[in-house]
């Protein structure tokens, strides 16, 4: 699906959610027992997430519970899309994306199905919906990368408003097409306002801002000394570290301010889809993204925060309480297209 064609589904939400609501009643409940059909039947998972990250855990999900899954990988905005494009006939049980936004636009078109409260009340408040429909697998926090042989950690800004000043001309690296930063630039909008998010974007074009495609070609880019700052997700350089051990590394990370845009902490979740012809496999691999094991599987080779009390954050992060983005419902972050739409008319997409 092409970018052009993300605009007027999203767009046309409330309309899909008034004919959605008028057909709910033959949906199958997900909240029933999970036991016995499940292991037999795939489930179907739209996967925002990639192929080389996620397909290691589907396959750690089969074999702990003899449930098969059958996965269609793509964008997280474009994949939540294809759902409400698809509406009844979608034959996903399960979506999973990279961010709060996507899974507020399919919780808005009426395409996630309540969850039993066994699964929504196993996550914090803060990062699930506060209608249970959705809820987050893994915390991602927001932070500013930066070349530590071109600049020391008092150096760094702490608000990534001041990454439009005059010396930061050239030095800062963005992924303007990437669903974190499009996540990121959602939720400047709802925290500080249309006119100051867009004076900022068109402030970073103006300053020479420079442009990546994923959060990782960012770190790598600082790291060669390319830049000296970027914006990207706190568990790249965690991945980087673990490959080729921090002491090789120049590049090093700072979080912005508390209530700065630039820490924001966002989730990758997951939904069931309504309607699903599998709510117990669906409802299976729900609770266990939010088990234990998952959950300490993602710590040791996502390095993302688990969501889930008892288990651990990963080694050398601050602890999750303590990286405060700014105050606003993860649900809010639901407006891509408004964002889209504004990243284009300052020309960075």
């Amino acid at each position: 699906m092409t970018r052009a064609k993300l605009f007027p589904l999203i767009a046309a939400v409330p309309a899909i959610a008034f004919a959605l609501a008028a057909c709910a009643g033959s949906s199958d409940d997900p909240s029933a027992d999970s036991a016995g059909s499940a292991a037999g039947k795939p489930v179907v998972v739209y996967s925002g997430r990639s192929e080389e990250m996620i397909e290691p855990l589907f396959e750690k999900f089969t074999e702990e519970t003899g449930v098969p899954v059958e996965v269609r990988y793509g964008d997280t905005a474009e994949m939540a899309a294809q759902i409400i494009e698809e509406g009844d006939a979608s034959p996903a049980d399960v979506y999973y994306g990279q961010d709060a936004g996507a899974l507020g636009a399919l919780d808005g078109a009426g395409m996630c199905a309540p969850l039993a409260d066994s699964i929504a009340n196993s996550v914090p408040a803060a990062y699930r919906s506060a209608d249970g429909t959705w809820t987050g697998v893994t915390g991602r926090a927001r932070v500013i990368a930066y070349d530590s042989t071109q600049l020391s950690a008092d150096e760094v800004p702490t608000s990534v408003f001041d990454l439009t000043d005059e010396q930061w001309r050239g030095q800062v690296a963005i992924a303007p097409t990437n669903g974190s930063f499009q996540a990121f630039v959602t939720a400047m909008r709802v925290a500080a306002g249309e006119d100051a998010t867009r004076e900022w974007l068109q402030g970073l074009v103006d300053n020479d801002v420079q442009l990546y495609e994923k959060n990782g070609l960012i770190r790598d880019a600082v790291d060669a000394g390319e830049v000296q700052l970027g914006l990207i997700n706190h568990y790249y350089w965690y991945e980087k570290a673990a490959e080729v051990g921090e002491d090789a590394m120049n590049v090093q990370l700072a979080f912005a301010e508390p209530g700065d845009p630039g820490a924001l902490v966002n989730v990758s979740g997951a939904c069931i889809v309504r309607p699903t012809d599998n709510a117990d496999g669906a409802r299976a691999l729900m609770e266990w993204l939010l088990s234990e094991s998952a959950q300490q599987w993602f710590v040791e080779t996502t390095f993302e925060y688990p969501l889930v009390a008892g288990v651990e954050g990963p080694d050398g992060v601050p602890p999750l309480s303590q990286v405060q983005g700014p105050d606003i419902p993860l649900a809010e972050l639901e407006d891509l297209p408004g964002t889209l739409l504004m990243l284009q008319d300052v020309g960075l997409t």
